[in-house]
């Protein structure tokens, strides 16, 4: 069907048309049937941004710890190295593989300090840091080696050493935990757990903090992770290794 209009009716529906696009939403858009427009934009060459220096790099480190380090004890660590971080290299899709020692010949050994090993792995992994962790029973598979030994001569019940490379990247790691305290008593599974992850957050690159409350304080007293221990491992993922001043 075919509507024609008077001539005289022509300006009315030209004022019509006016009133019905200022009525549009800004959101709206307005679409040509038919038809196909073509927007060609331009740009010329500029000199490319000169790279950041290592004083600048520095600098952005420094201000990302005052912006996001509250809540961390990651400024006890940089007291304790010399201000400098340690940190695994991400690697999101390619885990650390994790050794466990499945049994021996120490006396009042049980399997259960196996599960409580991986299982302190475990809760460190479900912070879903860019380094993740999975298990072999082979251990030439692995990249970490977590034995036990009877107790330390020193007053402490796990010790992880881990070795870094020129620009602070922890390049491996193995723990080695106590199957009875320097006195004479024996860890029960919740100690031993407690103590997983304890070293465990050595392993990732975290140092003490005198915050009691948190699992990586000297002495452990607690038995999980804490709110300060997951937000400073957390900050420590997203900063560069080495130097800060």
């Amino acid at each position: 069907m075919t509507i024609r209009t008077h001539p005289t009716a022509r300006p009315r529906l030209r004022t019509i048309a006016a009133l019905l696009l200022a009525l549009l939403p800004l959101t709206s858009s307005v679409r040509t049937l038919h038809g196909r427009t073509s927007v060609d934009s331009g740009g010329s060459l500029g000199r490319p941004l000169p790279p950041r220096s290592a004083a600048d790099e520095r600098a952005a480190v420094r201000r990302q710890l005052a912006s996001l380090g509250r809540g961390t004890y990651i400024g006890e660590m940089l007291a304790e190295r010399d201000s400098a971080l340690a940190r695994w290299p991400s690697r999101p899709n390619d885990p650390l593989v994790v050794w466990i020692q499945p049994n021996t010949d120490i006396e009042g050994w049980n399997d259960g300090y196996v599960k409580e090993v991986q299982s302190a792995f475990e809760e460190w992994d479900a912070l879903r840091l860019p380094v993740r962790f999975s298990f072999t029973t082979d251990s030439s598979e692995a990249d970490i080696h977590v034995t036990f030994i009877d107790h330390f001569e020193e007053e402490i019940s796990g010790r992880t050493k881990w070795a870094r490379d020129d620009n602070w990247w922890i390049t491996d790691a193995n723990i080695v935990l106590a199957v009875y305290h320097r006195e004479g008593s024996m860890l029960d599974n919740e100690s031993m757990h407690a103590m997983s992850l304890h070293e465990i957050g050595h392993l990732l690159g975290l140092d003490h903090t005198v915050d009691s409350t948190s699992i990586m304080a000297s002495k452990v007293r607690v038995r999980t992770l804490s709110r300060a221990d997951s937000a400073t491992v957390r900050l420590l993922y997203t900063l560069p290794p080495g130097g800060v001043r």
